[in-house]
């Protein structure tokens, strides 16, 4: 039987001493702030951001995107749905003090025809009244509209429950 080398050895057999646990605090420590507070995991769970966004998606948020910026229209953004363990991803479509309606399956911000790609991904036959969103809200709503209205979790949130914006 042969000997492994020093290093690799050390690598995979470590001696257990204070050196080694020092090492893993700190790495459990760096490890907990970076998940906790910067890049979160996630994955999808239903069909309510198709196709931007598939079933079961493993998306890494990042939690830090908005905290020296506002969340702008057409972000995608994590929004607390419960607690910090349950999340909707949603499109931002209308920021405060804009009114969002929903005619014959066309999205109008403020009276106008939303022009926007992800505006048009799946088709759609919504009828929903005018609706003004209210201040430090914003109003998000998912790509696939092609589910039925009262299929989807949607309308105006309260800013500060946007935890971040998935990095793809």
């Amino acid at each position: 039987m042969t000997e492994f080398p020093d290093a690799i050895q050390n690598f995979f057999f470590p001696k257990f001493d204070r050196r080694f646990l020092i090492r893993v605090i700190c790495l459990a420590v760096v490890t907990f702030i970076v998940c906790r507070f910067i890049i979160s995991p996630a994955w999808t769970n239903g069909g309510s951001m198709l196709p931007t966004y598939q079933e079961h998606q493993f998306l890494p948020v990042l939690r830090c995107k908005y905290w020296f910026s506002k969340p702008q229209r057409g972000d995608v953004v994590m929004v607390r749905f419960l607690g910090n363990r349950v999340m909707l991803l949603k499109r931002i479509v209308a920021l405060e003090g804009q009114t969002v309606e929903f005619r014959d399956g066309v999205l109008y911000v403020d009276g106008e025809e939303s022009p926007e790609a992800w505006n048009h991904l799946t088709p759609c036959d919504w009828n929903l009244a005018p609706r003004v969103v209210p201040p430090g809200e914003v109003y998000v709503i998912g790509d696939n509209r092609s589910m039925p209205i009262n299929e989807h979790h949607f309308g105006h949130v309260r800013a500060n429950r946007i935890v971040g914006a998935p990095l793809w």
